[in-house]
C-alpha cells in the first residue's frame, strides 16, 4: 500500500528550506522500499495520477519512488503560492528533509522537468541523477503569439487542452482517450494555477544556472511530439548536460506514462540502475 502524505496544511508549523516558516507539505504517495530514493514530478496537464499507468511494474525492491501533487493540482489543488517551477523546488527540497532522503533522483515529465532542474539548480550536491520526459529545457519554451493564446486559454477552455494533447500526440490517439485525458486535467487542477504555471514553465529562462553540471541526465522524447522532440533536446539538454543523454520512444508522442509505459520503464530504471554501478565502479578504482 502506498504512503500517504498528510495534507499540507495539517502539517505542523516548522523552519523550512532557505530559513522560511512554512506548514507546507507537497501532498505525496511512497510505493516501493528501495535503497534508490527518487521523486517523480507531473507535469502542467495532470497530477501525481499521471504516473499511475507505470506504478504496476515498477521496480520496488531496487527504488523508492515519492509521486508528488505541486500547487493547484490533486491534494494540493487549493494550495496558494507563486506556481513557479523555482517554489516548487523549494518545495521539494523540504520535503526531501522531512523525509530524510539526503540524496535522490528525480524525475520530472514535461513541466515537471523544470522543476527538478530547478531542484538541480538549488541542490546539486544531493541529485544523484536526472530523467526528463519529454522535458521542458531550462530555457523555457518561447512560443508564437497564436500558440501562445492556445496555451494561455487553455485555462479555461477544454478544447484547447485537447487541442494541445492531440497536436502534442500526432493526431493518432483516440477521441476517447483524448477526452479521458481532458476531463482528468480538469478535475485535477486549479485554473488560476493552470494559467500561472504557464508563465513559469514555458518563460522562464534559467539555464546558465544548470549549464555545465556532471550530474548523469536523460532525456526521453516521444517520436509523435513535435513540440518537445529530440532535435530540441541536442540543441538543449545535450549541450548543458556534460553526461546527458537521450532516448527516443518512436510510437510515444508527449505522454509517454500513458503511450509506452513499459518501454519508458525500462528505459528510465536502466538508466537509475546504472549509478551504483558508477558508484561501484568508483569505490573498486
Amino acid at each position: 500500500m502506498p504512503q500517504l502524505s498528510p495534507h499540507a496544511l495539517a502539517a505542523p508549523p516548522r523552519q523550512g528550506h532557505l530559513g522560511r516558516m512554512t506548514s507546507f507539505v507537497l501532498p505525496h504517495e511512497v510505493h516501493g522500499d528501495g535503497a534508490h530514493q527518487v521523486f517523480a514530478v507531473h507535469g502542467w496537464f495532470a497530477d501525481r495520477s499521471a504516473y499511475a499507468p507505470v506504478l504496476p511494474d515498477l521496480d520496488r525492491e531496487t527504488f523508492r519512488y515519492a509521486l508528488v501533487d505541486l500547487r493547484g493540482y490533486g491534494e494540493a489543488k487549493d494550495a496558494v503560492g507563486a506556481y513557479t517551477t523555482s517554489e516548487a523546488a523549494a518545495d521539494l527540497v523540504e520535503l526531501a528533509d522531512r523525509l530524510g532522503w539526503e540524496r535522490f533522483s528525480l524525475i520530472g515529465h514535461s513541466m515537471g522537468a523544470g522543476v527538478i532542474q530547478r531542484v538541480l539548480a538549488l541542490v546539486p550536491h544531493r541529485v544523484r541523477r536526472l530523467v526528463g520526459i519529454s522535458p521542458v529545457p531550462a530555457s523555457g519554451l518561447p512560443l508564437p503569439a497564436d500558440q501562445w493564446e492556445l496555451f494561455a486559454d487553455a485555462a479555461h477552455r477544454p478544447e484547447n487542452r485537447r487541442a494541445i494533447i492531440d497536436f502534442t500526440t500526432g493526431g493518432l490517439r483516440p477521441a476517447a482517450w483524448l477526452d479521458r485525458m481532458v476531463s482528468r486535467s480538469l478535475e485535477v487542477s486549479d485554473p488560476k494555477a493552470f494559467r500561472a504555471w504557464l508563465d513559469s514553465w514555458a518563460g522562464e529562462d534559467f539555464h546558465s544556472d544548470v549549464e555545465g553540471a556532471t550530474v548523469p541526465a536523460l532525456a526521453v522524447t516521444g517520436g509523435l511530439d513535435p513540440a518537445l522532440s529530440a532535435a530540441l533536446m541536442e540543441e538543449t539538454w545535450m549541450r548543458w548536460y556534460p553526461r546527458g543523454e537521450l532516448s527516443v520512444l518512436p510510437t510515444a508522442g508527449h505522454y509517454a506514462m500513458d503511450e509506452a509505459p513499459l518501454d519508458l520503464i525500462r528505459i528510465v530504471e536502466h538508466f537509475l540502475r546504472e549509478d551504483r554501478a558508477t558508484t561501484d565502479e568508483g569505490a573498486a578504482g
